[in-house]
């Protein structure tokens, strides 16, 4: 405690300055700091809002940083425990879907695939929401693995061929025919159908499929289906089918166009293709 006042009397000495007037500058500086805490937190709240509570401070410090605003993260992460603000986090939950006797056998052909463009993997999944009546939708989904960007999605009460027909059918008129793109997707009927694979082979699309038993396969549409989840169904009520396709295509716009991937530079997978192409 002495070695402590002795070292504050040199210092007030070196600098010709009295201890009152030391400690008038401390007060200043503290409050100067939490004056710039509180500027920085309006933006904060901002952009935390914006992105409906899913941003966590590596992805706030971006969109700061984009605004020209120059701090660490661990002042953006202190500000945002300080007000209570914490990103909500997806659970990656991995589905069982069982084998059916209608398996037909189609290897995993993008174990060991390098991406360089968009259009040389798609992958598909099917998810299931309940309406608040009871009853379920099924929403399939197809997306451009290297950007990430959803290229179609279908909803339907049923869950056959016709719905992911249907979604697949969006994609090639979003995208085009691509040679040498492959579609890949768990080991589903509606993927297995007949119909399917015909249309496939129509649209000039290699067919690829999880491994049996291995559910980490097709993680990524996976893990946008437990983000979905997260970001809007979880804290709604969903009235109607109506109601619940007009959250997928807020949704989907949003994703597309807003929302920053870590895998991809932190961009929108619309600007990550954007910069691609240029």
């Amino acid at each position: 405690m002495n070695r402590g006042k002795h070292r504050l009397s040199l210092m007030c000495r070196v600098y010709d300055v009295t201890r009152d007037g030391y400690y008038a500058w401390r007060r200043r500086g503290d409050s100067l700091r939490k004056q710039e805490d509180s500027e920085l937190f309006e933006v904060i709240h901002a952009i935390f809002k914006q992105h409906d509570g899913n941003y966590g401070s590596p992805k706030i410090l971006r969109e700061l940083r984009k605004k020209g605003i120059r701090i660490g993260q661990k002042r953006v992460a202190r500000i945002m425990q300080e007000h209570g603000l914490k990103a909500t986090k997806a659970r990656i939950y991995h589905s069982k879907p069982g084998i059916s006797k209608y398996v037909r056998k189609c290897p995993n052909r993008i174990l060991d695939i390098e991406l360089t463009a968009p259009n040389q993997l798609w992958v598909g999944d099917v998810t299931y929401l309940k309406l608040e009546d009871g009853t379920w939708q099924y929403l399939s989904v197809i997306m451009d693995r290297f950007s990430r960007r959803i290229l179609s999605w279908s909803l339907s009460d049923r869950r056959d061929v016709k719905l992911t027909l249907s979604a697949l059918g969006r994609a090639v008129r979003n995208r085009g025919h691509h040679e040498g793109l492959i579609f890949h997707s768990d080991r589903g009927v509606e993927y297995l159908a007949y119909k399917y694979r015909e249309r496939l082979k129509r649209h000039g699309v290699e067919q690829s499929m999880n491994r049996v038993k291995e559910m980490n396969d097709n993680a990524f549409m996976e893990s946008f289906f437990q983000q979905f989840k997260t970001e809007r169904i979880k804290r709604r009520i969903l009235k109607s089918a109506d109601h619940l396709r007009g959250i997928i295509i807020e949704y989907m716009r949003y994703y597309n166009f807003e929302r920053s991937h870590s895998s991809i530079d932190y961009v929108s997978p619309v600007e990550f293709e954007g910069r691609i192409e240029a």
